[in-house]
């Protein structure tokens, strides 16, 4: 089974944002902004990529899709990043139709037709998964490979995990347990199927195929900042994140091999915004 997960990293697609723009160029000029282009990198060094470098299953793929327009110095810190993680394969598209460009780079990579069923998955470049998504996703596809008798395809909802904040003092968090929430989705599809985990708006799966539901350990990390999509509209109302403490640090290096002491390292020069603390209330404890 061929395991492919797919990050768009500042990819300037015509359509899947929630804030549009009036045309490729102004797209592109919001996307490439240094400060948010910096804030991007940070986030992908310090909670996307050391749980994938660290995944107790390595057999995977990982499609990084990039713009044809993402300036040469940008491309070079990506590759830098990326090259101590041997299933990464960096792909750069012209703008083009979201969900079409996205099938394309995943069925790119995907083996013949008839080889064997398809796990997939997509994450944005500040979100994580657990150091062992890749063999719990692998494990409950094979288990439940029974629907391929009725089914098209299903989904693996590993739905438990946290949204998480990181700055120069290392991790706030909120814990978080809703349906269908990227990273930790997959869709698994029967062999010979060419349709992929873009096919569907994740909110949606249910509607189209069964999903197994898994919430016994934490499985994600949403990344949480002032330039994600879904933030740029009005009203939508503030997370309510609480510093880690030392017990909750050691419970995300165990889950997701993420050092707070490296987080705070890589975000130790960044500008602070002034809204005020992300960390109110008490501290934030492991949970299991």
């Amino acid at each position: 089974m061929q395991v492919i997960g797919l990050c768009r990293f500042s990819y300037p697609a015509l359509g899947g944002f929630q804030v549009e723009h009036d045309s490729v160029p102004a797209r592109e000029a919001y996307l490439y902004a240094p400060a948010r282009m910096e804030e991007r990198f940070r986030t992908f060094a310090a909670l996307t990529l050391p749980p994938l470098r660290a995944q107790t299953d390595p057999d995977f793929t990982l499609v990084i899709v990039v713009g044809e327009s993402l300036p040469s110095p940008y491309l070079a810190r990506l590759r830098a990043l990326v090259a101590d993680l041997p299933q990464a394969v960096i792909q750069a598209h012209p703008p083009g139709p979201h969900r079409q460009v996205m099938r394309q780079a995943i069925n790119a990579v995907r083996g013949p037709a008839g080889e064997g069923p398809s796990a997939q998955f997509r994450m944005d470049d500040d979100d994580a998964v657990a150091v062992d998504f890749v063999e719990r996703l692998r494990a409950e596809a094979l288990a439940h490979a029974g629907l391929f008798a009725r089914h098209r395809h299903f989904a693996v909802d590993f739905n438990r995990g946290f949204i998480a904040r990181a700055d120069a003092e290392g991790l706030s968090v909120a814990p978080t347990q809703a349906p269908l929430t990227t990273a930790a989705l997959g869709v698994v599809f029967r062999r010979g199927v060419d349709l992929s985990v873009m096919n569907f708006g994740h909110a949606k799966l249910a509607r189209h195929m069964p999903v197994i539901r898994r919430s016994d350990s934490d499985m994600l990390i949403r990344g949480h900042n002032e330039h994600n999509d879904s933030r740029q509209k009005d009203g939508i109302a503030p997370v309510a994140l609480r510093r880690l403490d030392a017990a909750g640090e050691a419970h995300v290096a165990r889950r997701f091999a993420i050092d707070c002491d490296r987080v705070r390292a890589i975000h130790s020069d960044a500008i602070h915004s002034d809204a005020g603390p992300s960390n109110p209330g008490r501290d934030v404890g492991p949970r299991d």
